[in-house]
């Protein structure tokens, strides 16, 4: 069993209501063969790189009216029926076009931009699982973010990163988030209270 699963009889599609359902309580849930997992807390290394980053993204995208960010509470419903909660996630207008609103429940696909910040708890294998399901349902571009280490994998294909930054280095959101750049450091900044 994977680490972090809930037991349940066999692998079975959820509902966005049997999903939403699932006892909150502090934690957050993906749907992965199945199978509920909780993803539980990450610690604060991981919460305030993913502060930095989203207060980022979420200015420039909202001043630009490039489309919307949301933050790892929206699950999103993949074809393969798993439910994949990305730690920040970027929808472009094109792909909101007809909505008045977003709904209260989830969007089909994965986001234009998906961005996971590492955490102690994450391996290899999950990690890959996630990138090639993102690619496969409409991701263009992946953020790997590594707070300790203190570098981005940019990945356009769930193949191999295309680059690898550094925080000498500048995070652009490329033909993604057209204008979009900011210093890797940013996100690796000493606390200065």
């Amino acid at each position: 069993m994977t680490v972090g699963a809930v037991p349940t009889q066999g692998k079975r599609a959820w509902t966005a209501e049997e999903f939403m359902a699932l006892s909150r309580e502090g934690h957050r849930y993906e749907i992965v063969d199945g199978k509920p997992i909780d993803m539980g807390s990450a610690g604060a290394l991981h919460g305030y790189v993913c502060s930095l980053l989203l207060a980022a993204l979420t200015s420039y995208v909202l001043s630009n009216k490039l489309g919307i960010v949301l933050d790892s509470s929206t699950a999103f419903k993949m074809k393969s029926g798993n439910w994949r909660s990305p730690d920040i996630s970027f929808f472009a207008k094109e792909r909101l076009q007809g909505m008045a609103e977003l709904p209260t429940g989830f969007l089909e696909g994965a986001p234009d931009l998906a961005v996971e910040v590492l955490s102690p708890r994450n391996t290899v294998e999950e990690i890959h699982d996630k990138l090639v399901e993102y690619f496969e349902n409409g991701s263009r571009l992946v953020w790997l973010v590594h707070p300790s280490e203190h570098y981005v994998l940019v990945y356009r294909s769930s193949q191999e990163p295309d680059r690898l930054l550094k925080s000498v280095d500048l995070l652009e959101g490329e033909e993604v988030i057209p204008g979009f750049a900011l210093p890797v450091a940013h996100l690796f900044q000493k606390l200065s209270l």
